[in-house]
């Protein structure tokens, strides 16, 4: 490979020239500008790699493959060489690191200026800048791909990384705004390290900024402060939007993952009651004319937890929650009851995944929480306490109402048919008899908010 390697520099330098130097005029005529520097760069790359060592990497062996198609083409009379000149740079792409994207991003500039209406071009530059964290310069790349592109089918997934980093920005904006807020406007945020942090920033300077922000927030006001905690929700959200796009994971039974801030939109502004799955609840929601059917069937939306035996299948259920507990990887009864929404607690992170991906059905829900929900109780984002004792783990019921409290956003949260059997250990209840607002004895209610 390194005689290879050096003949096919070779090659690319007596086409193009050598780095520094305009190209020489080739009689007849010959590959256009954009194409001789895009071999440059092509050459430098090259040069790199020999300069490296050994080549063992698949997908640099590819790459070369690819340069010297492009370098063939190149030198053929009357050859189109455009379309190697974007496969090369999907394969620099492809190849990985920061050098491998700025050799596309720089064979994009080339293929942009050569033919400034390719759909192609206009979508590896959007990816090549992507890659470099570049998220703003990459979605307008992105939109004039769009503006070129006929196939509605086709942009779809361009449309959705649009929206990703744009909801990525956002949630830095609101930090900004938050910040700033709570200092009043005044030089607080400057102490906080909020001047630096930008949606302008590469993608890895943004993150490592909001990482300070939030670690010197939190040193100053304390975890427990509201902004504080708002600001730690935001930042979540942004790290997952760093780490995936918010697209429908086709494992996923068709539901839309949501985060935190989703979460909170869903419950703002709702009243929400928490339903014991008991024989005595589920026989009055199922009576005609019953008290408690007409109580449970006037709240925003109604929660159950874990395995539903009891209510009847048709039993109108707006969030479900489940906790995988016992030995992992986590197996059960997939989980057929029909909700709007559908939280599942558990760790560790791949095992959950996994139970997530065996266990939904298809059509059985219309979100499903994100990772960043799976551990609410000992989540450094949401309530950062420390593990509970293994013997005495909570309650789904609890890591709800937990959950509920911490977001803030419902207007009311009632707990419905909790007593008996059903009551929940006494550490728990010492926690809601703290906040209990009003406690109504006919209905076996118990009123947080």
């Amino acid at each position: 490979m390194g005689q290879t390697l050096t003949g096919l520099l070779t090659s690319v330098r007596a086409i193009a020239g050598r780095p520094g130097t305009p190209p020489r005029a080739r009689p007849g005529g010959g590959p256009d500008p954009e194409l001789l520097a895009a071999l440059r760069h092509c050459g430098d790359h090259l040069a790199d790699l020999a300069a490296s060592g050994p080549l063992t990497d698949a997908r640099r062996t590819r790459l070369i493959a690819s340069i010297g198609a492009l370098t063939t083409a190149c030198s053929t009379p009357g050859a189109d060489a455009f379309d190697a000149l974007l496969r090369t740079g999907q394969q620099a792409l492809d190849s990985g690191g920061d050098a491998g994207a700025r050799l596309a991003l720089a064979l994009a500039d080339e293929a942009t200026v050569l033919r400034a209406r390719s759909k192609g071009a206009w979508r590896l530059r959007g990816n090549a800048l992507d890659a470099l964290g570049r998220s703003e310069e990459a979605i307008t790349a992105y939109e004039r791909h769009l503006a070129l592109q006929q196939n509605t089918a086709a942009s779809r997934d361009v449309e959705r990384r649009i929206a990703t980093l744009r909801a990525a920005g956002d949630r830095i904006d609101e930090a900004l705004a938050l910040v700033r807020g709570g200092n009043g406007g005044g030089g607080g945020a400057d102490r906080t390290g909020a001047v630096r942090l930008s949606r302008h920033l590469p993608a890895a300077d943004a993150l490592a900024a909001f990482t300070e922000l939030v670690r010197l927030r939190t040193a100053e006001r304390g975890a427990a402060d509201p902004a504080v905690r708002s600001l730690a929700a935001l930042y979540a959200e942004h790290r997952r939007l760093a780490d995936r796009d918010p697209m429908a994971d086709p494992l996923l039974g068709g539901a839309e993952p949501i985060g935190v801030p989703g979460l909170r939109r869903f419950l703002a502004g709702r009243t929400v009651c928490l339903v014991a799955d008991t024989p005595h609840t589920a026989e009055q929601e199922q009576r005609p004319g019953s008290s408690l059917a007409a109580l449970i069937g006037g709240y925003d939306l109604v929660v159950r937890c874990d395995a539903v035996c009891h209510a009847a299948p048709t039993a109108r259920t707006d969030l479900h929650a489940v906790t995988l507990r016992g030995d992992s990887p986590w197996k059960g009864p997939r989980w057929d009851r029909r909700a709007t929404a559908r939280l599942v607690f558990g760790d560790p992170l791949p095992h959950w995944r996994l139970a997530l991906r065996s266990r939904l059905v298809p059509g059985a829900q219309d979100r499903v929480g994100d990772a960043t929900l799976r551990r609410p109780l000992h989540d450094p984002a949401l309530l950062a306490e420390a593990a509970a004792d293994a013997d005495e783990p909570a309650s789904t019921a609890f890591t709800v109402l937990r959950l509920l409290d911490f977001l803030g956003t419902p207007a009311r949260v009632d707990l419905i048919g909790f007593e008996g059997p059903a009551a929940l250990p006494p550490r728990e209840r010492e926690w809601i008899g703290a906040r209990t607002g009003r406690t109504d004895d006919t209905a076996v209610r118990i009123t947080l908010r």
